[in-house]
């Protein structure tokens, strides 16, 4: 199979949006930017991982795609600009596509045109097809970015982002495109927020993955961009395999089966053996069901020696945008030598099965001298059984 490379990288969370500034945020295993409450729910329930920066404004000329979730958007692929250009010097805008997930959009839009105050407008200038549907996010992105190849929204929740990625490398194996913007953007809105509270899947503080006393998840937003292509670039995407169990519309398949399925096929797409993976971004959400399915799954697939943490307890579950979020740290990890570390409060279930959280360094793991793992996985997991992962190298 030909090599894909993410060539160009860009992201914004509750870390920061300044990719400096949230790898030492993230390496060092900060939390504080979790904010504890909202505006849906009120100022003590949970915490929630909001992007504090102010959002730039939509051009005049695409105003009528105006929401916070295409604000947000527009913040993170308009650091693609200068790249972009010369690819599209190189090969023409319409070959350079553009796929992104998502599973709210302009929801928080639709949102204030049934009546509720939000921090864009009042709701009176709502347009459906450009703010909310889901097609809306790929289609702003490559009108901003003035590219006129194909462009496709994925929507399967939780693992949006993630399998945008299987769709971009299609785009290039198939020789439709020659370079493709892939990424997701998610943003919060109330519907989630008061959803995932009726679920009774929040965290009623700080999520705590994998933890004794796990009690749900925290909430958050972001958005992650990369420029693929096949020409050699920092960091290449070595796998990508999805599976669909289809247990439950909201509960995982408590064996995790499906998410086995899809660790093992990502293995097999990049060719490699599970002593090649230097570190797994599990999808650890906190939640009791969860994490039981994914540690059986990884013990299974990987057993207990892959370092492996999760990185919402700092940015929260930021849902359709986590697989590309997840993906750019672990570009990160990639490219910086270092692994990010598990955050939780240090009493893991031991009804799990043994996981090597990162805590510190590890024996035979060099976390902070510049000795990046070769190969890292991702995982994201979503409602309907929706699985996918990734694996990325160096």
């Amino acid at each position: 199979m030909p090599d894909y490379y993410l060539n160009h990288m860009r992201l914004a969370c509750a870390l920061g949006s300044d990719e400096d500034a949230v790898a030492e945020r993230l390496f060092c295993g900060d939390v504080s930017a979790m904010q504890r409450g909202s505006r849906w729910l009120g100022p003590d329930h949970s915490r929630f991982g909001v992007i504090a920066s102010e959002l730039p404004q939509v051009p005049a000329a695409l105003a009528e795609y105006d929401c916070r979730n295409n604000r947000l958007a527009q913040l993170v692929a308009s650091g693609l600009e200068g790249p972009l250009g010369d690819l599209k010097a190189r090969f023409g805008s319409d070959r350079i596509g553009v796929v992104m997930g998502t599973s709210t959009s302009g929801i928080a839009s639709g949102e204030q045109r049934l009546g509720e105050q939000g921090e864009i407008g009042s709701g009176k200038n709502y347009r459906y097809r450009y703010q909310q549907q889901m097609a809306a996010l790929a289609e702003y992105v490559a009108r901003y970015l003035a590219l006129q190849g194909p462009r496709i929204t994925v929507s399967t929740a939780c693992s949006s982002s993630a399998n945008a990625f299987a769709s971009a490398r299609r785009l290039l194996a198939g020789n439709v495109c020659d370079a493709v913007v892939v990424g997701g953007v998610d943003t919060l809105c109330g519907m989630t927020v008061t959803g995932f509270n009726g679920l009774g899947a929040l965290s009623a503080g700080h999520t705590r993955p994998f933890s004794a006393a796990r009690d749900g998840i925290n909430l958050g937003e972001a958005g992650a961009m990369f420029i693929m292509s096949r020409e050699p670039g920092p960091v290449r995407l070595c796998g990508v395999a999805a599976s669909s169990d289809a247990h439950h519309m909201s509960a995982p398949d408590p064996e995790g089966r499906g998410a086995e399925a899809a660790m093992r096929g990502a293995l097999a797409d990049a060719g490699l053996n599970v002593a090649d993976i230097g570190y797994l971004n599990l999808h650890g959400t906190g939640t009791p069901q969860n994490d039981v399915m994914e540690a059986l799954a990884v013990s299974r697939v990987l057993g207990e020696h892959t370092p492996c943490s999760s990185t919402k307890p700092m940015t929260g579950h930021t849902l359709g945008a986590a697989g590309a979020l997840e993906a750019a740290f672990c570009w990160l990890a990639l490219t910086r030598g270092q692994l990010p570390p598990h955050c939780n409060d240090d009493d893991y279930d031991a009804q799990l099965p043994p996981l090597q959280l990162v805590r510190a360094a590890i024996p035979g793991v060099d976390t902070g001298t510049g000795a990046a793992p070769r190969y890292v996985m991702s995982n994201s997991f979503a409602f309907g059984g929706s699985n996918c992962s990734l694996i990325l190298g160096s």
